[in-house]
């Protein structure tokens, strides 16, 4: 398979691509420097194996660090052929696949190596949003390392072994490895949201198969459509009680149940998925308000936006913008979370997300499955951002606020004298529900396109982006927007 010797580093790339199909490049290289004893040093392949194969026949480049090899770290050659491949990625249209186990700088090589470090966030600021990048942290992951890790599209974590770390968790004041592993992967999923995905090797590898079998090779070309054996007008049977778990919604609409979280661990309240829709990947954004645990309990989860929520969304509705990948959006939501923390952030992060929405040029359909009240909905993909079809479920409610709290402010003086203040405000809740916040008044004003059962949803959403197919928008002139 490779000139290089058979390490963890090329059997790594022998378990992700397609069988005898890895072409190495540049195995002959070596480190250029003689400082510090460096020419005694053996450097094969400058620790570095880097390439192209090819994941159920389609193209991709890879690099895979052996660390090994100094540690793994990055040298002035090292990035070089790292750049190399990148650039060929760039000419042909093809994802790049980073298999990292590195310490991070060369300190043998300083200058070189920062120069070669630099070289390589350039070219990856110069792929985001042309190609997929995609990067797999099976050892350490330090420094700036960490920072290109952060760079890719998705990033995977190795559970138990992978380091992912700036400032390793024993150099941050107050805080030591055993109290809190900052570097692991539980820790950069759950709290930091740079792991999307994390598992043991075997399974991180066929994820990143799965991963790459259903994005577009670039933002030009798209060999990600399958053929689809599931049939399109399948009725979703139970899925108007799934409203809450939107993970299990998306999943009954999908072809096949077909469903990809990314950021799963990462504020489970908002869903970032990928399904598939008549053999089309179709990226997701819901909120949930309740996880089902395999023991048939149920986790309850608030109704809100958060901070790292409208992050979670915005960051994912900017890639599949970016690759053509068409959103559709399951809203239900009541407002915005209200504590010190989410406040914080919350106004930025939600201004992020109106944008990212608002930004989105590609096919874009809404469902209201449950709740879409308040500004929160508007920032949810709403007919207002720009959503091309919006949906609603029987029954949803859609309006400024909960019926009963706007019914207190509004006649508050009236319940103040009343008998029965109970049965006024039941009285004139169910008014303003009625004429103000209910689907079919959102309906009646446009805001809505149809009322449909929750059954039907996969039928009517997929020839909602069938008839979008061809859909073309024009933004005003701007080199890019600051949001």
């Amino acid at each position: 398979m490779s000139n290089s010797a058979q390490t963890s580093a090329s059997s790594r790339i022998a378990a992700l691509l397609d069988e005898n199909s890895f072409v190495e490049v540049g195995a002959y290289i070596t480190a250029r420097n003689t400082d510090f004893n460096m020419a005694d040093q053996e450097t094969p392949a400058d620790g570095v194996i880097t390439g192209y194969g090819t994941i159920d026949g389609c193209l991709v480049y890879v690099y895979s660090q052996d660390g090994t090899v100094l540690g793994g770290s990055i040298g002035e050659m090292h990035a070089k052929k790292i750049c190399n491949v990148y650039s060929m990625a760039m000419k042909m249209g093809a994802p790049v696949i980073g298999l990292i186990d590195c310490v991070g700088l060369r300190l043998q090589e300083a200058t070189d190596a920062l120069d070669g470090f630099g070289k390589l966030y350039a070219c990856q600021a110069m792929a985001s949003g042309v190609i997929p990048q995609i990067m797999a942290v099976f050892g350490t992951c330090g420094g700036g390392m960490a920072v290109s890790a952060a760079m890719a599209d998705f990033t995977f974590m190795e559970e138990k072994s992978a380091k992912l770390f700036v400032n390793s968790p024993n150099a941050l004041a107050g805080n030591y490895t055993s109290k809190c592993d900052t570097a692991a992967a539980a820790f950069q999923s759950k709290e930091a949201g740079v792991a999307d995905f994390t598992g043991d090797e075997a399974s991180i590898l066929e994820q990143i198969r799965s991963l790459v079998s259903i994005l577009p090779s670039s933002n030009e070309e798209d060999l990600s459509y399958g053929q689809c054996q599931d049939d399109l007008n399948r009725m979703c049977d139970g899925i108007a009680g799934c409203a809450g778990d939107a993970v299990q919604a998306l999943s009954m609409i999908s072809d096949d149940n077909f469903l990809i979280e990314v950021k799963k661990d990462y504020e489970p309240s908002m869903v970032t998925a990928f399904i598939r829709l008549n053999g089309v990947t179709v990226g997701c954004v819901a909120n949930r308000t309740e996880i089902s645990g395999e023991d048939g309990k149920k986790e309850n989860l608030s109704a809100e936006l958060s901070g790292k929520g409208c992050e979670k969304a915005a960051d994912f509705i900017t890639f599949c913008d970016a690759f053509n990948i068409p959103v559709l959006t399951l809203v239900n939501v009541k407002g915005y979370r209200a504590d010190i923390c989410s406040e914080k952030v919350i106004a930025r992060a939600a201004g992020r997300l109106t944008y990212a929405y608002a930004n989105a040029s590609v096919p874009k359909v809404t469902v209201v499955t449950k709740e879409a009240l308040g500004s929160a909905y508007l920032t949810m993909g709403s007919k207002s951002l720009g959503a091309d079809i919006v949906y609603a479920w029987e029954g949803a409610s859609i309006g400024m606020m909960d019926a009963e709290q706007a019914a207190k402010i509004m006649y508050a003086k009236e319940i103040e004298g009343a008998e029965d203040a109970v049965a006024l405000i039941q009285e004139k809740a169910g008014e303003y529900a009625s004429l103000q916040s209910s689907a079919l008044s959102a309906a009646r004003r446009g805001y809505v396109d149809d009322i449909i059962k929750a059954e039907e949803t996969r039928q009517r959403v997929i020839a909602a982006f069938e008839m979008l197919f061809t859909k073309s928008e024009d933004r005003p002139f701007k080199k890019h927007g600051t949001v």
